[in-house]
């Protein structure tokens, strides 16, 4: 989204290659057998485990009546937690790799599935850092313009592409420029979508952001600084790792930290907390 606010030879080898900073190499070796590299990789590395929210300190976002995956602009939370969310691919900055990594950092990518070509070790190593790597189209168009046919192709396709990627099929899902019409949620969820997530604020890194010049932060309530549950919006731009710091050092000046989004979504709605049961009556 640009601008707009609302084995490796061996898998030993990959590992270091990964803790090192550094981003495994997908090729296998000749003549090898059984799980591929990437699945082994994938197995011995495994997901960074986040902090979960303490119960009863935010209230669970809920699926819509109408069956189809609910837009979420922020989590309603007394935590002071704010959410990373960065979107693109077109820029690849290995000390934000390092800088993720080292400082234990939860970001959620929003991947548009076109920039997996020639860089796609790169968001391996965002993965194995723990970021998820969620659906953010093709190639970037404004979806709301686009006929069913087209939405559906630019929302499955990305999808099929990073799960072979990834090993894991998206389940959240960001429009582009925060564009989208009813079609676009009825498609998503043919494309196994449970939700988009949306934002509150940007972070302009890298670029200017109306009103609030090179490098701005803007709330799209109009108001200033942060609210806990605000989900933030960056890009993979140039200078990626500088930028971040920078907004790391704001979040935690206000007294906030960064969370992981899906720790706060239902599985049904693509995050990582059991649903909890309709209450009975009678």
């Amino acid at each position: 989204m640009r601008g707009k606010t609302p084995v490796i030879t061996m898998v030993a080898a990959g590992v270091v290659g990964v803790a090192a900073g550094g981003w495994p190499v997908l090729t296998a070796q000749a003549g090898d057998s059984g799980p591929s590299m990437r699945t082994q990789l994938a197995s011995v590395l495994g997901d960074q485990a986040w902090e979960k929210p303490k119960p009863g300190s935010w209230t669970m976002p809920k699926p819509d009546k109408d069956g189809l995956p609910p837009t979420i602009s922020r989590i309603e939370t007394q935590d002071r937690v704010v959410f990373l969310t960065i979107d693109d691919g077109y820029t690849y900055d290995s000390e934000f790799v390092n800088l993720v990594r080292k400082n234990k950092v939860p970001i959620m990518t929003f991947l548009t599935s076109t920039y997996i070509r020639g860089q796609g070790q790169y968001f391996w190593a965002m993965r194995n850092a723990g970021s998820p790597m969620e659906n953010h189209t093709v190639d970037h168009p404004n979806m709301a313009s686009l006929g069913a046919d087209a939405q559906k192709r630019q929302i499955c396709d990305a999808s099929d592409r990073i799960e072979k990627q990834y090993g894991r099929r998206p389940e959240v899902f960001r429009p582009p420029f925060g564009s989208f019409n009813h079609t676009t949620r009825q498609v998503a969820k043919e494309c196994g979508i449970k939700s988009l997530l949306l934002w509150s604020a940007e972070f302009y890194n890298g670029t200017t952001g109306p009103g609030v010049g090179f490098n701005g932060f803007a709330r799209g309530d109009g108001g200033k600084g942060f609210k806990p549950g605000d989900i933030i919006l960056m890009h993979y731009r140039k200078g990626l790792a500088g930028q971040f710091q920078t907004m790391l050092g704001w979040i935690r000046q206000a007294g906030f930290r960064p969370a992981a989004v899906q720790n706060y979504l239902p599985r049904s709605l693509g995050g990582t907390v059991p649903d909890q049961p309709e209450p009975s009556h009678g």
